[in-house]
């Protein structure tokens, strides 16, 4: 046993000198390492050197435990050794080694793989794609007469700031002609609007007795009830005076009272509408109205008029419309009593597509106790939405004839001996649209029938009034064409073109007094803000008269209007009105010859 000790301690005596070179290799290694992790910067230094004396301190504890451990003869030696190596460094001032990096550490990514993606070219798409806009044209269809402009109660616009807008038009002219205009608005224009209007004019001529005049003024008023309904109504009164001039020969002698046509008109009208359909989808818009007409040969007509229109929705396309009418006339002169009374009701059915509109019915009428049955089929077809619409119907109506409506109409007939309303029946055809954004047309062509049409003579006396005739059947063909161009509120240009073939008069040799051919039309043009232009143009193929028992007809007749108006405040405008501007001594009426050219100017003062 003591020698196997002996010999176990000789071996590992033996082995203590290569586990210290070990050892420090060891150290070596790790010194390479941490200087190759580190940066060149001042803290990298740092930390390197802090590295190395750690790795310097835990061979120097390795060695102590082995020391420890293993007590050998040389462990005095290693101690020597190991002392005169620190007292060598301590000696040494020579600057310790330092790893001195030449490159930054960069960092990479390694190379992925990527998927290439290639564009494919579009499939080429040949189909048009349907595009579809529905934008009303603003057709606006006027039927053209040369009667003077009456304003009309308009419906209040909520949206349109009302204002209490009021002026005065002063002018005068040649032919002795004074000229005044008035009007004034009140309300909110919410709840109520009221406006008032007031005209005179008068003129007198070269001819003896040749001299007129018109006054008017009336009140035109619309009042809101709730959200629903909505009331208007208006009461007027007009005048208008003129003498019967146009007697032959002109050597006859008259006074003045006696060819005095002096004709007075008060009334008013009221009317109820509701604004939007009940629960069950009716609407309803009934209006009575009176007047009561009178002139300076002591002739009255009382006129009453009741009108009661409803209308029942089914849906969104289909309707029921009925109107019931009440006219009732009564005429008076010395012990004379006429009765013109007429009663008609309306049925209708309507029909509504976007693109189609039908009204199928009939109106049943009473007139004198004469009892008709008329038609009443219109239909409108859009071929190009509302650019291009057809339009066709077979329609009959009444026209009612008193003592006011002849009088408007010719206003130098001798009073009435008897009053007969006209039956109307009319097939006709045509289309309307519009061609771009401001250019609209309308045309038609119409064959119509009329009973009881009123046709005017001159007496044979003198010639200075005019008779009444009723043709008993009167058959014609019309044609009819409007054209219009108009621009906002900057330029404007309407005209309309009416040619009448009377094919059939029963009863005359002539339609006495009809227009067989007749032009209108009226330009508006904006100048500039404060210049403003308007023209208007007549022309019409003279009418046939009745003289001695022989037919005869007048020339034809071109009448051209021109007005200027200029702002030289903002409330001050100057105003200048040319009528019969070629000066044409023409006559609408036989022996009747109108006034030349007739110049008028004057102010128009506009306050609030």
């Amino acid at each position: 046993m003591n020698k196997l000790k002996k010999i176990f301690l000789l071996i590992l005596v033996a082995l203590i000198p290569f586990a210290n070179i070990d050892a420090k290799g060891k150290q070596g290694k790790s010194k390479k390492q941490a200087s190759s992790k580190k940066k060149t910067s001042p803290q990298a230094k740092k930390k390197t050197t802090a590295k190395k004396t750690t790795a310097k301190a835990k061979p120097v504890a390795k060695k102590s435990t082995v020391k420890k451990e293993t007590a050998s003869p040389k462990k005095e030696e290693r101690k020597d050794d190991e002392a005169t190596n620190t007292a060598t460094r301590e000696r040494d001032t020579t600057k310790p080694d330092v790893v001195v990096l030449y490159a930054n550490f960069k960092p990479t990514l390694r190379n992925a793989a990527k998927i290439n993606f290639n564009a494919a070219t579009p499939v080429l798409d040949t189909t048009k794609m349907a595009l579809t806009y529905r934008v009303p044209a603003q057709n606006l269809f006027f039927s053209y007469q040369p009667v003077p402009i009456k304003p009309l109660a308009l419906y209040v616009d909520s949206a349109k700031h009302w204002e209490n807008d009021k002026y005065i038009k002063l002018g005068f002219g040649n032919y002795t002609t004074p000229y005044l205009e008035a009007g004034a608005a009140f309300g909110d224009g919410i709840r109520s609007t009221t406006t008032v209007h007031a005209k005179y004019t008068s003129s007198k001529g070269k001819k003896d007795f040749q001299q007129f005049s018109k006054a008017g003024i009336e009140a035109l008023g619309t009042y809101a009830s709730g959200t629903n309904l909505e009331f208007n109504g208006k009461l007027y009164y007009d005048n208008s005076t003129q003498y019967q001039y146009g007697y032959e020969p002109s050597t006859l002698v008259f006074s003045k009272d006696s060819l005095k046509q002096q004709f007075n008109n008060i009334g008013m009208t009221l009317g109820l509408r509701n604004k939007k359909p009940t629960e069950f989808g009716i609407t309803y818009k009934p209006t009575i109205g009176v007047s009561y007409f009178f002139d300076a040969k002591d002739g009255k007509e009382f006129d009453f008029v009741g009108k009661l229109p409803i209308n029942k929705a089914f849906g969104s396309m289909l309707a029921f419309d009925v109107a019931v009418t009440a006219d009732i006339t009564s005429y008076k002169k010395d012990t004379l009593t006429l009765k013109n009374n007429l009663f008609y009701v309306e049925p209708t059915i309507q029909f509504k597509t976007p693109n189609v509109k039908i009204n199928a019915g009939i109106v049943a009428g009473w007139d004198k106790q004469a009892n008709s049955i008329l038609p009443n089929i219109t239909a409108e077809a859009k071929i190009n939405a509302e650019k291009f619409v057809l339009q066709a119907g077979w329609i009959g109506y009444y026209q009612k004839n008193n003592y006011k409506s002849l009088t408007t109409f010719n206003p130098f007939i001798a009073q009435p001996t008897a009053l007969n309303n006209t039956k109307i029946t009319e097939q006709y055809a045509g289309f309307k649209g519009s061609a771009g954004s401001h250019f609209t047309y309308n045309a038609k062509v119409s064959f119509l029938k009329m009973v009881g049409q009123p046709l005017f003579v001159n007496d044979t006396v003198s010639g200075k009034s005019f008779l009444v005739l009723y043709e008993p059947d009167l058959q014609a063909v019309r044609i009819h064409a409007e054209i219009g161009y108009t621009i906002q509120e900057k330029f404007s240009f309407l005209a309309a073109a009416t040619t009448t073939q009377f094919t059939k008069v029963s009863a005359n040799d002539k339609a006495y007094g009809l227009l067989p051919f007749e032009v209108t039309g009226a330009f508006r043009w904006k100048v500039l803000n404060d210049l403003h232009f308007k023209s208007d143009i007549f022309f019409w193929d003279g009418t046939s008269y009745l003289k001695t028992k022989q037919s005869y007809k007048l020339n034809a007749v071109m009448d051209l209007n021109a007005g200027v108006e200029y702002s030289i405040m903002p409330k001050l405008n100057l105003w200048l009105q040319f009528n019969n501007l070629l000066n044409n001594k023409y006559q609408r009426w036989n022996q009747y010859e109108v006034l030349g050219l007739n110049v008028i100017g004057g102010v128009v003062y506009s306050f609030k």
